[in-house]
């Protein structure tokens, strides 16, 4: 196995670490294969019973690796696109998140630094998030070049909070995030990884069927409102969202100038609003 994820267990808890510090943690098929492997190893484990999940250096995770996104769209740019064979390439990645939200074993995502675009999945399928103070959370692909593939946001939200978020790409802070509903607690950088293990080992304490329960209870809620309807138009559109004009534009930019070039130029006229994270998709 690869070391994309890397995982270690004690007092009840597995923490799962995005393990690529140089790219922000940026998501690809090593990482996916791997994170889904590692939860398969945390729920063989009789010993675990709530599962932490992380990233390593400065954030949490800054979505999806757009070098490669945007040459995985160019050696397909010879042919038709095909909005079904997209679909089904994309769906991978969101039954990954999904294992997230249907892990018999509750996930807390501890949250630092940048968590947009692909990356907020990692943290909204999850079951709780503990979250940085200075943690920037958001989905600036709404901007040009994504859909949110597990719309979580809705679920989460609501109406006029997802709508604020995904209208304009903006992103919310630790302290923010708490007071929409969004995470369960804020932390100063240097305390989150204390507060968030916390929380975990407090988890850790129930039985594991009892918790396995009340994940189902939760979740079947959710389920029944039409979340998996959703999330394939989400997954659809995020496919449409990337070949409009301006989605090949931008990954035009992107493989000719650079991902940072890309990014910079797409939120550029968003000013500083909220400082908005600029990495990453």
């Amino acid at each position: 196995m690869s070391e994309t994820v890397l995982y270690e267990a004690a007092d009840g808890v597995a923490t799962l670490t995005l393990n690529r510090p140089d790219r922000l943690n940026a998501i690809g098929p090593e990482l996916i294969d791997d994170l889904r492997a590692n939860l398969e190893r945390a729920w063989t484990d009789a010993e675990v019973r709530a599962i932490r999940l992380r990233g390593a250096g400065r954030a949490f995770c800054a979505g999806y690796d757009i070098q490669w996104g945007s040459e995985v769209m160019d050696a397909e740019s010879d042919r038709p696109w095909d909005p079904i064979g997209d679909y089904q390439f994309m769906s991978r990645y969101v039954d990954t998140y999904m294992e997230l939200w249907r892990s018999p074993k509750p996930v807390i995502a501890q949250v630092h630094g940048y968590c947009v675009g692909g990356g907020t999945d990692f943290a909204l399928c999850s079951d709780l998030i503990v979250c940085a103070e200075d943690a920037r959370i958001g989905y600036p692909p709404a901007r040009v070049w994504g859909s949110p593939t597990t719309s979580m946001w809705i679920y989460r939200l609501g109406l006029e909070r997802a709508k604020r978020l995904l209208l304009t790409g903006d992103a919310l802070d630790g302290r923010r995030a708490v007071e929409w509903g969004l995470a369960s607690e804020v932390a100063p950088p240097d305390q989150l990884d204390v507060t968030a293990l916390a929380l975990a080992r407090r988890v850790a304490q129930l039985p594991a069927n009892q918790l396995h329960m009340m994940k189902l209870l939760v979740n079947q809620a959710y389920e029944q409102m039409g979340l998996r309807v959703t999330q394939l138009i989400g997954t659809l559109l995020d496919g449409s969202a990337r070949h409009t004009p301006e989605g090949v534009e931008f990954t035009r930019r992107a493989l000719a100038d650079g991902v940072s070039r890309a990014v910079a130029d797409r939120d550029a006229p968003f000013g500083d609003y909220g400082q908005e994270p600029k990495p990453e998709r």
